[in-house]
């Protein structure tokens, strides 16, 4: 069985050394976003979706798990935290430990259905599933339909943060990235996450040394659908608005997208990745239905000359850990 990615560099001190320069470079960046007048909503609307494609990441990148339902997550959280904000008048924290829960749950039901088949069975039924939940909140009333679930109230985090104030929720969206960026690093760097990646590498073998692989599985997915599904409550503050778009397969393949052109098996990849996508989607909303025309060719030149992606091509040139 070949490996899902080649990217991987050995876990050394020098490596998990760099990436914690790099971790911090990234932290001071985003951190002083506000003082230098680019767009807030741009780059919050980024950071959470940088953070579904670092949790795909971990389930694909280190699992060797293609989903094509990291949707249902996303877009679960979303209409769940905004229904516990808007009608049942929750707290911002509740709200989104609600949407938390929603999507642990989802993650748990779904995954007993679809861990045990392998390769392409399981990324159809990810797929089948996460249409079944799309059609399913096209009808159900609390979702408001095709309509969404709109002028959800902002309100104030742990009664102090007020996050109608774009700053303070900024950096509310930025403190929610990063703790579930270093749950994910801190994941892959486990003796949890080394057995993910020797299932990933070769599952047979794993097997043979006495480890339940299926239960290292579901538990990655659960984790992975459990992060997606914060950053889907944390959209929801952003966006201020819950709506089918979450749900639909297509967002799925974005999330593929964004760590395809970051870099598969990278740590900081799906970052790079969502802020690329995020970026043309933002700048070249202007070309109306040719963006995905657009994004398409970019995907494809991506594939043929950054067979990695763009970070780890880089890592791979410098042969450093990122």
């Amino acid at each position: 069985m070949t490996a899902i990615t080649d990217n991987s560099i050995p876990v050394t001190p020098r490596a998990m050394r760099d990436e914690m320069i790099v971790f911090a470079i990234m932290a001071v960046l985003l951190a002083i976003v506000p003082l230098t007048g680019i767009y807030p909503f741009f780059v919050m609307q980024a950071l959470c979706f940088a953070l579904v494609a670092c949790a795909f990441n971990l389930l694909i990148g280190y699992g060797g798990l293609l989903s094509f339902g990291h949707a249902m997550f996303l877009g679960t959280a979303g209409y769940v935290s905004a229904h516990a904000l808007k009608v049942w008048g929750l707290s911002p924290e509740l709200g989104i430990l609600a949407g938390i829960a929603a999507a642990a749950a989802l993650g748990v039901v779904t995954g007993f259905v679809s861990i045990r088949r392998q390769v392409i069975y399981f990324s159809m039924i990810t797929l089948a599933l996460s249409q079944l939940l799309y059609f399913i909140y096209l009808q159900t009333p609390f979702t408001h339909g095709e309509d969404g679930i709109q002028g959800i109230p902002q309100g104030h985090l742990f009664g102090i943060f007020d996050l109608s104030k774009s700053t303070t929720l900024y950096y509310v969206v930025l403190a929610g990235f990063l703790a579930g960026f270093l749950l994910i690093y801190r994941t892959i760097n486990s003796p949890f996450g080394e057995v993910l990646k020797a299932i990933r590498e070769n599952e047979p073998r794993a097997i043979s040394l006495g480890y339940k692989t299926d239960q290292y599985k579901l538990l990655a997915y659960i984790l992975s659908g459990t992060l997606a599904g914060f950053a889907g409550s944390l959209k929801v503050f952003v966006a201020q608005n819950a709506s089918l778009t979450d749900v639909h397969w297509s967002m799925s393949g974005e999330i593929v997208l964004m760590t395809l052109v970051g870099g598969l098996g990278t740590v900081f990849g799906p970052v790079v990745g969502a802020f690329v996508i995020i970026a043309m989607q933002q700048y070249l909303a202007g070309f109306g239905q040719w963006v995905t025309v657009i994004q398409g060719v970019i995907f494809v030149a991506c594939v043929l000359t950054f067979r990695r992606g763009l970070i780890g091509e880089i890592a791979h040139y410098f042969r450093i850990s990122l």
